[in-house]
């Protein structure tokens, strides 16, 4: 071999490996990428989100059922699993009621207003705060800053049993709801001043909730389609 055709000579080797070295990289990476889409794919999807529907689903039923036989045995969540939106619910049911089954019901009007985007609101904390909705959080209400200053580490034992209500309420198979979607309000007799029931009740018949309850109709009453 000739001496001024060396250097081609190695450049074109080096070429040929370049390119070995380049297609087999192509074909490794193909087979990771191919691996990867073979382990996300959505056959496991629907075996996953099922697993958690019926989870949830599950766990649900149980808290009705303790609620009904005994609600000493609800126990409190790790604070870590509750998140923003379950505990503006959970301030919103608690402002309301300190009774396990009549939170539980409160809580799915909420959880309605939210789903059925209810003047406008789409976040439980924007239902929360909506002007004249949920009197604790009126504008100017003394109560207010007491309720919304209640977080995951309050120690207070009915406190902490709106929390786990307002979590299973929005983990919560749908199927479930004590009423349809569009029951949206309530009202408390109790805290009727100078009038029997709010305008937007007369005429109205409330609903009857498909819960192992007994709730008495002085303390609350639930309607559906009110604009």
């Amino acid at each position: 071999m000739r001496r001024k055709y060396l250097p081609g000579y190695i450049l074109f080797a080096l070429l040929i490996l370049f390119l070995g070295s380049f297609a087999l990289h192509e074909r490794i990476l193909g087979k990771t990428l191919t691996t990867a889409l073979v382990l996300v794919s959505d056959d496991e999807i629907p075996r996953i989100t099922l697993e958690e529907v019926e989870e949830a689903q599950s766990s649900y039923e149980e808290l009705v059922e303790a609620i009904r036989q005994n609600p000493q045995k609800i126990k409190p969540l790790r604070p870590s699993r509750i998140d923003v939106e379950t505990l503006w619910l959970a301030r919103v049911i608690y402002s309301e009621t300190k009774r396990p089954d009549e939170m539980d019901l409160v809580a799915w009007v909420v959880r309605n207003r939210v789903e059925t985007r209810y003047r406008g609101r789409i976040s439980y904390r924007d239902v929360a705060l909506d002007p004249y909705q949920f009197s604790a959080f009126n504008p100017g209400s003394r109560k207010r800053w007491f309720y919304s200053g209640l977080d995951p580490s309050t120690e207070i034992r009915s406190w902490q049993r709106a929390l786990v209500i307002a979590h299973s309420v929005r983990e919560a198979d749908a199927r479930l709801r004590p009423f349809s979607s569009t029951t949206r309000h309530f009202y408390s007799e109790r805290s009727m001043v100078g009038r029997q029931h709010p305008g937007w009740a007369f005429g109205k018949r409330p609903v009857v909730p498909q819960r192992p309850y007994t709730i008495e109709q002085r303390r609350f009453r639930f309607y559906e389609d009110v604009s």
